[in-house]
C-alpha cells in the first residue's frame, strides 16, 4: 500500500491559480497545485491536498499566516512560493526579504516534509518595467542557494523558455493562462519524479499583430490591469483582503471530471 501523500500550497496568487478560470471552484480559479494534486490523486488515491495561498499576499503574511497551520498538518509534501509581490514594491530591502525567505524554509524543511521552492520568471509586463529583471535576477540566485543548502526540491520557473510565448499569460499578463499552469503542472510533476498525463501545450503559430494592434493592446492593459493595481497599492489595499484559502483544510482530491456544479457550490461555501 502506498503511503498517503498529504500536500500542502502556500503562497500568493500564483499558487492560488489566478489566471486559470474554473467557476465551479473557489475563487473561481484552479491552478497549476490543483492540478498537480489531481494527477497526485490518480496514482495515490489517498492524497490529501491543501491550498492555503491567496492572491496580492506579500512574505511577511504569507509567513505570519500560512506556515503555522501548514504544519499543523503535518505535510509530506510543502509547495513555497513567495516573495514576487514584494519584488513588484517601490521600496525593497532585498536583504531582510532573502532573510525571512530563508527562515521559512528552515522551518518548513524541520518538519520533514518534502519542500518545493520555485525562482521567479522574469514576466514581460512593459518595457517601463525592465528594472524588476535585476531583483528577479538577484532574487533567483538566492532562491537557487537556499534550495542547494537546505536540500530541496527547485522548479527553475525562470530557465523555462516556453514561457516566451504570451499565450501562455492571462491578459493581466502578471499570472499565468490555463496553458501556463497546465504546463507548469507539468514541470512541477517532473521536478517530482512523478507520474502523470499531462501534455505540453500545443499551440498554433502566433498571429503577427500590427503596431496599431500592440499600442491597442498596451492601452488596454494600462485602463484594465495596471491602473487598478496602482489604486491598490497607493490605498494599501489588496485583491485577496475579502478572499479565504481555497482548500483551507487536508482534503481528498476533487477530480474535475467528478466535479458537478451542485457539488462545486458546496465545496466553495464550506471551504472559501
Amino acid at each position: 500500500m502506498k503511503h498517503q501523500i498529504r500536500f500542502v500550497a502556500l503562497g500568493d496568487s500564483f499558487t492560488e491559480g489566478v489566471g486559470d478560470n474554473d467557476l465551479r471552484l473557489p475563487n473561481n480559479c484552479r491552478g497549476w497545485a490543483d492540478r498537480v494534486a489531481e494527477e497526485l490523486a490518480r496514482d495515490n488515491h489517498t492524497t490529501r491536498y491543501a491550498n492555503l495561498a491567496i492572491r496580492g499576499r506579500r512574505l511577511q503574511r504569507i509567513i505570519d499566516e500560512q506556515i503555522e497551520p501548514a504544519l499543523a498538518m503535518n505535510p509530506t509534501l510543502v509547495s513555497f512560493y513567495a516573495g514576487g509581490n514584494d519584488l513588484l514594491m517601490a521600496k525593497l530591502n532585498m536583504n531582510k526579504l532573502i532573510g525571512d525567505y530563508e527562515d521559512a524554509v528552515r522551518r518548513l524543511k524541520a518538519s520533514g516534509a518534502t519542500v518545493l521552492l520555485f525562482t521567479g520568471y522574469n514576466v514581460p509586463l512593459s518595457p517601463l518595467l525592465e528594472p524588476l529583471k535585476v531583483r528577479t535576477a538577484i532574487y533567483n540566485r538566492q532562491i537557487r542557494r537556499i534550495a542547494a543548502t537546505y536540500q530541496t526540491l527547485l522548479v527553475d520557473y525562470w530557465c523555462f523558455e516556453k514561457f516566451q510565448d504570451p499565450r501562455l499569460w492571462a491578459p493581466d499578463r502578471l499570472h499565468m493562462s490555463s496553458p501556463g499552469h497546465s504546463y507548469m503542472a507539468k514541470k512541477v510533476l517532473e521536478v517530482l519524479g512523478a507520474p502523470h498525463s499531462l501534455q505540453s501545450p500545443t499551440l498554433a503559430a502566433p498571429r503577427p499583430r500590427t503596431r496599431a494592434e500592440n499600442i491597442a493592446d498596451d492601452v488596454a492593459w494600462l485602463r484594465r490591469d495596471v491602473g487598478p493595481w496602482l489604486s491598490r497599492r497607493f490605498r494599501g489595499v489588496s485583491s485577496g483582503d475579502r478572499l479565504g484559502a481555497r482548500w483551507p483544510e487536508l482534503m481528498p482530491v476533487v477530480l474535475p471530471e467528478r466535479l458537478g456544479t451542485s457539488r462545486a457550490i458546496q465545496l466553495s461555501s464550506r471551504f472559501s
